[in-house]
């Protein structure tokens, strides 16, 4: 059994590169410079190269705020991409897993997201994301689309390795504290894309193909969850930073973010049997890991 992982050198690419694997199963991650997402012919060459069980497709463009002046470029890769991927695979009947995105919402439901609820992006991230997956429905009916929300791991730029590294520099860290959402760990993200591309090669004609949400359990504001960061970290810290929470508005970005984008998980509990774990308790690990290392810059 041979998966194709595309955007291998990402946040989740990287996790989904060193996860455990089952006997007979191989993992392949070309390196960006020897396929090109973005060109058609390239990726429908590779794709046809071997027969893959599954192709998981991890590469995105995940910069929300760049993306307000780089739309074109995130459209790109989140989208017209995706499409490549998704088409190449459905010629040849080879299920695909696409990740998106909690921000193809906009926040206003006041309770968490489920998969049917209408999806309006805030901001050009959210729309490319949202876009992407309408391309890859379209092109391949052996689709599995996995919604994400604040996702974070040892790899990558991402929210806990920047509390981690500010905590090192400064006394004093203001966070924002009325945005709310569900802190997902990669290495979670990486094992249920695993397992569910696993069960879709081996019932490929009965996978419950579809559209789902993702996420670790529970919820928290930025400002919540950098307190966690700190409250992991507190024994391996050279000081404890005063931690101060702030309103968006004190913070503005060129990105409009939703105040509440909590997602509901039951339908991937239903369809697959994967269940988040509490996302305090996959911070921590997270947490342990990376000040095992010498920077966490």
């Amino acid at each position: 059994m041979r998966l194709l992982v595309l955007g291998g050198s990402g946040q989740l690419g990287t996790q989904l590169r060193t996860s455990a694997l089952p006997p007979g199963v191989k993992l392949v991650a070309p390196d960006r410079s020897d396929v090109d997402v973005g060109d058609a012919a390239a990726i429908a060459r590779l794709v046809a190269a071997e027969s893959w069980s599954a192709v998981i497709n991890a590469a995105s463009y995940t910069n929300v705020d760049r993306a307000e002046r780089e739309e074109d470029l995130a459209f790109a890769i989140n989208a017209e991409a995706a499409a490549n991927v998704a088409s190449a695979t459905g010629k040849r009947g080879i299920p695909v897993i696409y990740v998106s995105t909690d921000y193809v919402f906009d926040g206003s439901k006041g309770a968490p997201y489920v998969e049917t609820d209408a999806a309006a992006p805030l901001n050009a991230y959210g729309r490319s994301k949202l876009a992407g997956e309408h391309r890859v429905a379209a092109a391949n009916p052996r689709h599995v689309i996995l919604r994400t929300a604040w996702l974070y791991g040892p790899h990558g730029k991402n929210f806990v390795r920047t509390i981690l590294r500010l905590a090192q520099e400064q006394e004093r860290l203001t966070v924002v504290d009325d945005q709310l959402g569900c802190p997902t760990s990669a290495r979670d993200l990486a094992q249920a894309c695993l397992d569910i591309a696993l069960l879709c090669t081996a019932e490929p004609d009965r996978a419950p193909y579809g559209l789902y949400h993702f996420a670790g359990a529970g919820a928290a504001t930025w400002f919540e969850f950098a307190c966690a960061i700190i409250e992991a970290a507190a024994g391996q810290l050279r000081r404890v930073p005063q931690m101060v929470p702030i309103a968006t508005s004190q913070r503005p970005s060129p990105a409009p973010r939703p105040v509440d984008s909590r997602l509901d998980c039951t339908a991937i509990r239903t369809a697959f049997g994967l269940a988040p774990r509490p996302w305090r308790h996959a911070l921590a690990e997270t947490v342990d890991r990376l000040l095992t290392r010498t920077s966490v810059a």
